[in-house]
Parts: C-alpha cells; structure tokens; sequence
C-alpha cells in the first residue's frame, strides 16, 4: 500500500464544517473555536473499563458579559457545533493570544463523524477576565489518507445540539 501524507484543510475550506461561522474566526489552517459556557470543576471523576463518570461541574454565570477567573481547571462548551466530514479528523489547539494571558485549552481528536458543540478544558494559571464569546481554540481538519472503516457513534454524538 502506498502511504500518502495527511492535508491540512485550509480554514476557508474549513469553515462549512462549524455553525455559526464567523469570518473574523476563519484562520489560514483552521477555524477558530468560541466560548459560550463554563463550569468550574467541583469533584473528581472516573474512567476505566466500562466506567465513565464526568466530574461535576458549578456552571459559572458571566458578569456583564465577562467571567472573572481565578487559577484552576474549568469546563467549556464551544459555541460552534461542528460536523467532523468523514474524510478528516479534527484536532484542537489553544490560540495563542489564551496562552499569553497565562491560559490553556487543552483539546482532543474529534473523529470523522462527529457532530456536537464540543467541549473543552481550560487550565487558567493567571487570573483572567474572559469574555462570552471570546474565541479560545481553533481545530484543524486533516484529510485522511483514506476512508475509515467506521464513523464516530460514541456517546458524546449531538453533544449540545
């Protein structure tokens, strides 16, 4: 079999994957990812073999359109929903202007087929003011080499739709 690499889908391209899209969200490599809820983790969680139990989360309210965060580990959910075609993946990344401010999200696969406003972690290690809506992410979309054998049917499909 001959192996051919992996494309990036440039982020005009990119873009019909997410809904809403915003044109200041397009970026050369990717689409940008924006925040519309937050929890701050308040317990532990589990995962093992035949066992997934999400920690619980206190949904945090914004304040005249801002959180004001203190250092620790929160949940977010995108605003975006976002349709992962079968012929890519899609990957999370932090933006950078989130890592200057003393910030990270850390993100996942999104594997073909997947369907859902996503979630996130973000890890604040500075204080941060965050607006709702502020664009915190962006995912990028590779181009298989070839078709897989399944599409994603896991229990996070239509996450937040």
């Amino acid at each position: 079999m001959e192996y051919r690499s992996p494309m990036a889908i440039p982020g005009h391209v990119a873009k019909d994957f997410l809904s809403p899209s915003r044109p200041a969200s397009v970026q050369p490599a990717g689409v940008d990812l924006s925040v519309c809820e937050l929890e701050e983790l308040s317990g532990g969680g589990a995962l093992g073999e035949g066992r997934r139990e999400r920690p619980p989360g206190r949904p945090l309210e914004a304040s005249e359109g801002f959180w004001r965060l203190r250092p620790g580990v929160y949940r977010i959910r995108y605003c975006e929903a976002v349709a992962v075609p079968e012929h890519a993946l899609g990957l999370v990344f932090p933006r950078s202007s989130l890592i200057r401010m003393g910030a990270v999200v850390h993100g996942a696969v999104w594997d073909p087929g997947y369907r859902g406003r996503g979630e996130g972690l973000l890890v604040v290690h500075n204080e941060l003011l965050l607006e709702r809506g502020a664009r915190v992410a962006q995912i990028v979309f590779l181009k298989l080499t070839e078709s897989p054998k399944s599409l994603y049917s896991g229990v996070y499909q239509g996450e937040g739709l």
